[in-house]
């Protein structure tokens, strides 16, 4: 995942301590932009209204936690609740006459919408490395983003089946893999569910944006072509899920459910 405007952005996540509501509906809803006419929103303060949502605590092991009862937790229940509705409205139009005459799909992004970064990031002071992230990853030890887990499980359950669409490099997935199944998503994890960045041999779907070694696509392109290549399979997406806003735009998904997350900011 490339996190490039990380520190550009983050003024911008002050509106989380007010009253912003994350869930289904457009991708741009509650999204806030910098004010260049203003001074900006005090960086140190705003670190501290972070580990205020979160609920941050640094447990025995020396791993910054999120709490289960914070307001991020709060916030994370409330996307659940709305997309188990989905997930069950799809299942039953499914189950009584076909859904559109394809089979029903939700997509989730995997950084920080299934794996939670916090430890990373509070570490890091938000900040980004690329070698650093890249063994942090490898590590495969990063706790669930509280709930959504489950609702892989749940979707399963219901008969809708799950894909995965990160920015997690090709290099990256057995690390992913292992951490999935550590959380308990150990759903769909093989190669023709779980998508990641292959810059190298990009799959043929993408061939607008991306050649063999020569990437261009933005995160919207590979986000979308891939949701687009999904439904090319025979699948209605009826629910997409993502931290960042780039993971749901572009198209190809019923509805949208925009999961928390005041930290970074992928355009």
């Amino acid at each position: 995942m490339n996190k490039p405007l990380r520190l550009a952005a983050i003024a911008a996540t002050c509106a989380l301590t007010a009253t912003v509501v994350y869930g289904a509906g457009a991708a741009t809803a509650g999204q806030s932009t910098a004010n260049s006419t203003r001074e900006p929103y005090n960086i140190g303060l705003l670190t501290k209204d972070i580990d205020t949502y979160y609920g941050t605590t640094l447990d025995a092991d020396g791993v910054y936690q999120a709490s289960p009862d914070s307001q991020y937790a709060k916030d994370l229940a409330r996307v659940d609740a709305a997309a188990k509705r989905q997930i069950d409205k799809a299942a039953r139009a499914a189950q009584h006459h076909g859904h559109r005459g394809k089979k029903p799909a939700v997509v989730f992004d995997i950084d920080d919408t299934l794996l939670l970064s916090l430890d990373y990031e509070k570490k890091n002071n938000y900040g980004y490395n690329g070698t650093t992230w890249a063994a942090y990853v490898d590590k495969a030890d990063r706790p669930e983003v509280f709930g959504s887990p489950e609702l892989v499980r749940y979707a399963t359950k219901k008969g809708v089946a799950v894909f995965y669409n990160s920015g997690l490099s090709e290099a990256q997935r057995a690390a992913a893999v292992e951490n999935l199944k550590k959380v308990g998503a150990d759903v769909n994890l093989d190669a023709g569910h779980m998508f990641l960045k292959d810059a190298a041999n990009p799959p043929a779907y993408l061939r607008d944006c991306a050649a063999p070694g020569a990437w261009k696509c933005t995160t919207v392109q590979f986000k979308a072509g891939t949701r687009k290549h999904i439904e090319s399979l025979g699948y209605d997406i009826v629910a997409n899920f993502g931290d960042q806003y780039s993971d749901l735009e572009g198209g190809y998904a019923d509805r949208t459910y925009k999961l928390p997350n005041p930290t970074y900011y992928v355009a």
